[in-house]
């Protein structure tokens, strides 16, 4: 695990370094596979943002069997993401960026979408452990 920990750190600091370099309207034609990831994390960082936002103002709203069920559903939603978006091969772990991005998209709607439903017909428990 300190492997993995350490060599997300070390990317960290490279795309930070890269991002100096490379503006945002960059991101409109990127150079390479570095520009791609580079921009692929802002935008995937950018949905973590919301996704967390998203569940905090739904959690907000809930009872406290809404707030078990949504906590289980948020559970099994982070294990079936890593299960597609990302695996092990030897002494690597990879992601795959675009599915992980695109899977938090969808998850952040899914939590809006249940906020809605909160703040306007009511919480509906039975469709939080999605």
């Amino acid at each position: 695990m300190k492997k993995v920990i350490t060599l997300m750190l070390a990317a960290s600091g490279l795309m930070s370094f890269a991002g100096s370099a490379l503006s945002n309207s960059a991101c409109d034609k990127p150079r390479n596979n570095f520009d791609d990831m580079y921009c692929l994390s802002k935008v995937y960082q950018e949905a973590d943002v919301e996704l967390n936002k998203n569940y905090k103002k739904l959690m907000d709203k809930l009872d406290a069997n809404g707030k078990t069920a949504l906590k289980a559903g948020q559970i099994d939603w982070i294990k079936t993401r890593n299960n597609n978006c990302s695996r092990h091969e030897g002494d690597n772990f990879l992601v795959d960026l675009n599915c992980a991005t695109q899977t938090t998209i969808q998850r952040a709607q899914f939590l809006q979408d249940r906020y809605r439903e909160c703040i306007s017909a009511g919480c509906q428990n039975s469709k939080l452990a999605q």
